[in-house]
């Protein structure tokens, strides 16, 4: 039985993919050598973990000043590189949610970052409970994120079912005992939910 479903955020209801804006803004050769010199997702795993946002960013850009005006870019075109929304994803959420299922949020996001995001994805606030990294000072895939989780929704993990783009993040929460899925594209989670008997078809749909 299962008695809510959990969702990441990035690359499972909006793509995050700063890569890929890096190689329209500045081009995939310039972008390789700039990921390859500066530690962009370390960086960004401090935000994550509660550090302000711009300051942080900004900080990192000093720190490379070859580097200044690309690295800002991760704060002044963040909106940019965190989208578009995955539509089918959001329809699951509010499939899920108007069938009386509880629904959270459990994501690696700055407070700031996601505080922005929501000015912009009003899905956002949809979901019965948020867990958000940076107000919790801890990221995925570190078992103290699960169990904050575990313990605040009461409710056991194997009655848990999360959804997630990220092995690492998905093998802990398997090891916990939650249900797990996989994300590779929404509609492999929406047969996912199917099979679960927690939506049908028609209602799992695109």
């Amino acid at each position: 039985m299962i008695n809510a479903v959990i969702f990441d955020i990035g690359n499972v209801l909006i793509e995050w993919q700063p890569e890929r804006f890096y190689d329209s803004a500045i081009g995939e050769e310039r972008r390789k050598a700039m990921f390859a010199a500066v530690d962009l997702h370390g960086m960004n795993d401090k935000v994550d973990m509660g550090a302000p946002f711009k300051e942080t960013i900004y900080d990192a850009a000093e720190a490379y000043p070859d580097w200044r005006d690309e690295i800002r870019m991760w704060h002044d075109h963040w909106i940019e590189m965190a989208s578009p929304t995955i539509d089918h994803s959001v329809k699951i959420l509010r499939a899920l949610r108007a069938k009386d299922m509880p629904v959270y949020a459990l994501s690696n996001f700055g407070i700031d970052s996601f505080a922005y995001a929501e000015t912009v994805y009003p899905y956002l606030g949809e979901f019965d409970r948020r867990y958000i990294s940076g107000h919790m000072e801890v990221i995925k895939p570190d078992p103290k994120i699960y169990q904050m989780v575990e313990d605040d929704c009461g409710h056991a993990p194997g009655t848990l079912l999360f959804a997630d783009d990220r092995k690492d993040n998905i093998d802990m929460a398997l090891s916990r005992g939650w249900k797990a899925h996989l994300f590779d594209g929404p509609q492999g989670w929406a047969d996912c939910l199917i099979a679960h008997g927690l939506l049908t078809k028609e209602e799992a749909a695109a």
